[in-house]
């Protein structure tokens, strides 16, 4: 008896675009994110957004927004991830290859801040077929833009709130 292996179904050329950002009240300060994710092919849009700690930064606080929808992404998705923070779109999109060579080094030598929510990040990216990181400039009238950045000031203040 001759044995054959059934061929996977292709996934579908699922395009995602992702609008994120986080804030943080007093950097540190308490942080929050938010995130729209919106299927190209089905029109479906979904925010998702929250707390991010009490003592956190403003840089953490960028990259667990943008974590956060990657991570709620099913897996094979082309994802283009649109944010105002240049730390994390340029952290992905040009820097973290170096890093990694470098053993989690800067140029200057130094240790790369934030080392265990960049692996996360790049991690989460990685099990998708093509990530694409776009910078767009923050508070200039981007409508989405605007909306994560109100949603995740929202999250932040509402944990400033509950923890007085």
């Amino acid at each position: 008896m001759t044995e054959t292996l059934a061929t996977p179904e292709p996934l579908p050329n699922r395009k995602i675009t992702v609008n994120f950002d986080g804030s943080c009240l007093g950097n540190p300060g308490p942080g929050g994110f938010a995130a729209i994710l919106q299927d190209e092919t089905s029109g479906k849009e979904v925010t998702i957004s929250g707390p991010c700690g009490r003592h956190t930064t403003n840089n953490k606080a960028e990259l667990t927004a943008a974590l956060k929808p990657l991570l709620k992404i099913k897996a094979g998705a082309h994802v283009t991830m649109t944010g105002d923070s240049e730390y994390v779109i340029k952290g992905m999109s040009e820097r973290i290859a170096r890093w990694k060579r470098n053993g989690w080094r800067t140029s200057s030598g130094g240790f790369v801040a934030n080392v265990e929510e960049w692996k996360a990040l790049e991690a989460a990216a990685s099990k998708h077929a093509k990530v694409n990181w776009v910078w767009q400039h923050g508070h200039a009238g981007c409508p989405l833009n605007e909306k994560v950045d109100g949603l995740a000031r929202a999250e932040a203040e509402k944990l400033r709130r509950s923890i007085r």
